[in-house]
């Protein structure tokens, strides 16, 4: 048997990169899973293509930061599946790299509305079914600069701080209750996510570089590297583990 047999799953953020290869994967160890993402038109592609492939999976629209989208979403899924078995809080923004005295307020305030309020909103609608229903687990993707900085996106890094703040203190909370909180800090990947941050349509070969020389396994993240982490502390052999992080970041943080 898979090991997420007819499990429900929600992935916020699936439309493309991390979030699409976690939806993927959990899809392939046999979970329903719910493709969630603000752009329409990417989650329901990834739903799609999750189905063709053999796979059980249902798009429904929800930005992160917006209570009301958030709590529908929540009541979609139960309403389709019955249950919520997992949650990974995926969804992300970032502002452009610049330096923390030239980023705007408002700037400052959307990646933390995404980033932070998004993860609390999540938590908020998702924790009284997982209580209803005897367990659950829930996984925050953070970042390896929550623990290790990069110049340029301080406040970017100050969130992800934060949801590995929030995974620990909503982990002591919620333990009685058979429910493990954990997150996942990866390090920079080649996807849509980065080249938003730095403005560039495509990374340069001087910028990949750059990045690389800092990783002691000398490559970028690949989505499948974080799906693999994810799929792990969703599941039965990580029972033991909750208010924890792993750097799924090739040694950077070392």
């Amino acid at each position: 048997m898979s090991r997420f047999e007819d499990q429900s799953v929600i992935v916020t953020g699936a439309g493309s990169g991390f979030g699409a290869a976690i939806a993927k994967r959990f899809a392939s160890e046999g979970a329903r899973v719910v493709v969630s993402d603000i752009d329409q038109d990417s989650g329901a592609r990834v739903a799609s293509e999750i189905n063709a492939d053999g796979g059980t999976a249902r798009f429904i629209p929800a930005d992160v930061s917006c209570e009301a989208e958030v709590q529908a979403l929540m009541e979609g899924t139960c309403a389709a599946q019955e249950r919520i078995d997992v949650l990974v809080n995926n969804a992300g923004y970032s502002h452009r790299q610049n330096l923390t005295w030239k980023i705007t307020v408002e700037e400052f305030d959307a990646v933390f509305a995404v980033n932070v309020r998004g993860v609390f909103l999540g938590v908020k609608y998702a924790v009284p079914v997982m209580i209803e229903q005897g367990g659950g687990a829930i996984i925050n993707i953070a970042s390896i600069g929550a623990v290790a900085p990069r110049p340029g996106v301080t406040p970017y890094n100050a969130t992800k701080g934060a949801v590995l703040t929030m995974t620990k203190g909503l982990a002591l909370e919620v333990a009685r209750h058979n429910i493990r909180v954990n997150a996942v800090n990866p390090v920079a990947a080649d996807t849509g996510f980065m080249k938003k941050a730095t403005g560039l349509d495509e990374l340069s070969d001087e910028l990949r570089a750059s990045l690389i020389s800092t990783i002691p396994r000398g490559r970028m993240a690949e989505p499948r590297d974080i799906a693999a982490a994810v799929t792990f502390l969703a599941s039965e052999d990580a029972d033991f583990l909750t208010g924890t992080s792993i750097n799924v970041d090739g040694g950077r943080s070392i």
